[in-house]
């Protein structure tokens, strides 16, 4: 029904219009068509009119709100589209020209693939990756150039010695943390030998630690050295400098395991005795002032013997305490930290073996440095007491001096260093001095001084010893 009505009104397309006639084969035309053959003549004239007219002004102002809405993209998609004329040649012409250009590249790659691949050696394949493996391990790297600067915090904050436990026991956690990187840092030198990074943080850390051994050798001179610190400083001095422990060679059966550090040890401590005993500087010289006196009022008469001497006096006992008790703290602590060595176990089969060996050596082991030390403490006091002990003139002065000697000598005869009898004949080498230098003949008195305050003092020992003897009992 649609076609001969299109074909009715053929006719009345060729009006002049804007718009080109409509097909017959467009859907639109043919539904309208279709929906116009189903009315009625009378709605033909009256209500089709009109709602074209509507259909058309609702058209109209579709059209008008898009290209309100969209008319800068229809302008764009225009401008686009103008482009064309231009964009495609061109594009062909690149299409062309990469068309062209894949065998040169096929043949680069074929190059590429023969000259750099891991089966051939190349410089530039290897500095590559010694690049890739340097930013793979920058971290690791950065750690290992840390750990001087670590090593030397934990030394420098190991210097201060503080008074509280805490601050002791922050000061063992930070050397043993030195001693901690300090292996580590010898490990990876055995492991990289040849590596000039690793040697380079080995001589820096060899730096550091030659620091630590000075502040260990100077903690040994503490006055207030205790035994668990000296005991400490001595196996850090161990693993600090190892060749000071005469562990690290071939151990001998009759070597005390002291070295060099006992040593060590013992001139510390006797520069701590020294400077504690310099340290009294001014009652020496008022000693020495009052030296000075007796010698210019030695001629004149009615001078009386025992109305000098009290600065001396005071002197003296003040040294010889202080002797005392250094003296005896140093032996004693000598003695726990480095133990006299224990006789080995021979096994009988291995017997003939050892006895060779040890012929061979026909020096023998070097003794202990204790073995001279007490004389070295008894020459100070020794000195001393010759150069001030004639000034005291006092009797009972001197009796109080002597005993306190004998104490002090009594102190160190428990550790194996009595010298009473050495510094018996020390009272008539005094007193012959004396004489020879002009001295009155009431000096010949005092040659048995020093025997009779030996006897004196070893009845009070007996009495004593009795007294608690009793007591036990």
């Amino acid at each position: 029904m649609a076609d001969p009505l299109y074909e009715l009104l053929i006719p009345y397309f060729n009006k002049p219009s804007p718009r080109p006639a409509p097909p017959s084969t467009d859907p639109t035309t043919a539904t309208y068509l279709n929906r116009l053959s189903t009315l009625p003549i009378s709605s033909l004239n009256t209500s089709e009119p009109q709602s074209l007219s509507q259909t058309s002004h609702s058209l109209l102002l579709s059209l008008q709100a898009l290209s309100k809405r969209s008319h800068k993209s229809f302008i764009a998609s225009s401008d686009h589209l103008s482009t064309l004329t231009t964009t495609l040649p061109t594009l062909a012409k690149a299409t062309a020209d990469l068309r062209d250009a894949l065998p040169k590249l096929d043949d680069a790659a074929i190059h590429f693939s023969e000259n750099y691949n891991n089966r051939i050696e190349n410089d530039v394949l290897d500095r590559r990756r010694k690049a890739l493996l340097l930013s793979r391990n920058v971290d690791r790297l950065a750690d290992v150039l840390d750990l001087p600067t670590l090593l030397s915090t934990a030394i420098s904050s190991s210097n201060t010695i503080a008074s509280s436990t805490t601050g002791r026991e922050n000061n063992t956690l930070n050397y043993a943390s030195a001693l901690d990187l300090n292996a580590h840092i010898r490990r990876l030198h055995a492991l990289y030998p040849t590596s000039p990074l690793i040697t380079s943080v080995s001589l820096q850390a060899e730096e550091k630690m030659q620091s630590m051994a000075t502040n260990l050798i100077y903690s040994l001179r503490q006055p207030s050295l205790k035994l668990a610190a000296a005991m400490r400083t001595i196996s850090w001095l161990r693993r600090v400098a190892p060749e000071l422990d005469p562990s690290t060679s071939i151990p001998s059966s009759s070597q005390t395991r002291e070295g060099a550090l006992g040593s060590l040890f013992l001139v510390c401590r006797l520069a701590s005795l020294t400077a504690m005993l310099n340290a009294l500087s001014p009652l020496r010289d008022l000693a020495d002032q009052e030296s000075l006196r007796l010698i210019s009022s030695a001629g004149k008469a009615g001078g009386n013997r025992f109305d000098a001497g009290q600065q001396t006096e005071k002197y003296l006992k003040r040294y010889i305490e202080i002797f005392r008790e250094q003296s005896f703290a140093i032996i004693s602590m000598f003695r726990s930290i480095f133990p006299p060595p224990t006789a080995p176990v021979i096994i009988e089969g291995l017997k003939n073996n050892t006895q060779g060996k040890e012929n061979n050596d026909l020096l023998g082991p070097l003794p202990s440095a204790l073995t001279t030390f007490p004389l070295q403490l008894v020459g100070m006091l020794e000195e001393t007491l010759k150069i001030y002990l004639p000034n005291v003139r006092d009797k009972s002065g001197r009796d109080s001096l002597l005993t306190q000697v004998l104490y002090c000598a009594g102190s160190l005869g428990r550790l194996g260093g009595d010298f009473s009898l050495v510094l018996a004949g020390m009272g008539s080498k005094v007193d012959q001095e004396g004489l020879a230098e002009g001295g009155s003949d009431e000096d010949e008195d005092d040659d048995e001084e020093w025997a009779e305050v030996i006897k004196k003092h070893r009845v009070l020992a007996g009495k004593l010893e009795s007294m608690v003897g009793s007591r036990g009992d």
